[in-house]
């Protein structure tokens, strides 16, 4: 016991004179070291008598305690003595903080950039807030075109343009053709990717207010629709994989012709156009599997087993010619893909419902 007094009354006289992170650490290797002056005095426990041995145990942890409990202190106060820079203990281990990732729209974004990239399309981007001349005058949309509404189209409170009318919000990344076409000096070849956001007002489960659209432009040269069928048959295989199956659907938009409509199989019946429903009731194997074979509705996204992506279709003669270019000397095709759309049809995604991409749900979005 008398040695156990000593040693700590020892152990305050060092302690005094320490004043650095250091001095610090060699009274630590001193004291309660694995050679240090504790351990020496416990290795004495087996000649203590036995009726003492339990006092002699807890006078001795207590003076462990004591003497780690000072260490800690002193080595706070060294740290801080030593300056503001020194007050971090970097011998601590670091917090785990949760990992961030990019939205799933980003990574599309960066997936399809990829895709084209391969086979020569130049990225570019053009205004979010459009005048109505790129978005419907150049694209041969007449006065009375229905998209021109206030139904259909967010016009800004702005004073228009002499020459180009009104300011709008971007409804398609459409408008970026005739851009490009100035931007290069109306000289091809063109080969432009554009993507961008768009703005219209419509919200349901395959519909946002604010959305996203990819604007393929190739104008050049002995351009034909087995360009257009080629160009989206390897996009469809490249991102959504090689068994997904696409048609074209004669369609008609004011500023292709011939026009059609990109339809592609969907993911989430997997082209049957049924989904099956599980009641929440069911909990034996039998139940779920005649769910599984005999309770199907009508998918919800798709309706038929094929869902609408894209627009698509030769670039019309007016459009080149509003492009300042030769539409008898060179052709091109236009294609816009929505997004959101796409990514719902991403292989093994399951998204049913667009909206749930822009909830702010950190349940849907920390999956990625």
């Amino acid at each position: 016991m008398d040695a156990i007094e000593e040693l700590l009354r020892n152990f305050n006289v060092d302690n005094k004179s320490v004043s650095t992170p250091s001095q610090t650490e060699e009274l630590h290797v001193k004291y309660l070291g694995r050679n240090g002056l504790v351990n020496a005095i416990m290795q004495k426990i087996k000649d203590v008598p036995a009726d003492q041995k339990k006092l002699f145990g807890q006078k001795l942890n207590q003076l462990k305690k004591e003497i780690q409990s000072s260490l800690d202190k002193r080595h706070k106060d060294s740290l801080k003595s030593a300056g503001d820079t020194a007050h971090i203990d970097v011998t601590l281990p670091g917090q785990q903080y949760p990992k961030g990732s990019l939205h799933l729209v980003s990574y599309a974004v960066e997936e399809i950039s990829r895709i084209f990239q391969k086979i020569g399309f130049i990225r570019m981007t053009y205004p979010e807030v459009e005048w109505e001349f790129f978005s419907f005058d150049a694209l041969n949309m007449g006065k009375d075109e229905p998209a021109r509404d206030e139904f259909e189209t967010f016009f800004v409170n702005a004073p228009p343009s002499a020459q180009f009318g009104k300011m709008l919000l971007s409804m398609h990344t459409s408008s970026g053709q005739v851009r490009e076409m100035w931007r290069l000096n109306s000289v091809p070849p063109i080969r432009m990717l554009s993507i961008g956001k768009c703005y219209r007002p419509n919200w349901d489960t395959s519909h946002t207010p604010m959305f996203h659209q990819l604007e393929i432009l190739c104008v050049d040269k002995h351009i034909t629709i087995a360009n257009l069928k080629g160009t989206i048959s390897y996009f469809v295989k490249e991102f959504f994989g090689e068994e997904r199956e696409v048609r074209l659907r004669p369609h008609h938009f004011q500023f292709t012709e011939p026009s059609f409509e990109v339809d592609i199989t969907c993911d989430i019946c997997n082209g049957t156009g049924f989904v099956s429903v599980i009641p929440s009731t069911a909990r034996n194997p039998r139940i779920l599997r005649q769910a599984q074979d005999d309770l199907k509705v009508k998918c919800r996204v798709c309706k038929s087993g094929w869902l609408e992506l894209a627009g698509a279709g030769m670039v019309h003669p007016n459009v080149l010619k509003a492009g300042k270019i030769d539409s008898k000397q060179y052709s091109g095709f236009a294609f816009a893909f929505g997004l959101e759309r796409i990514m719902m049809m991403k292989e093994g995604l399951k998204l049913d419902d667009m909206r749930v991409l822009y909830n702010g749900d950190i349940r849907f979005l920390e999956q990625f």
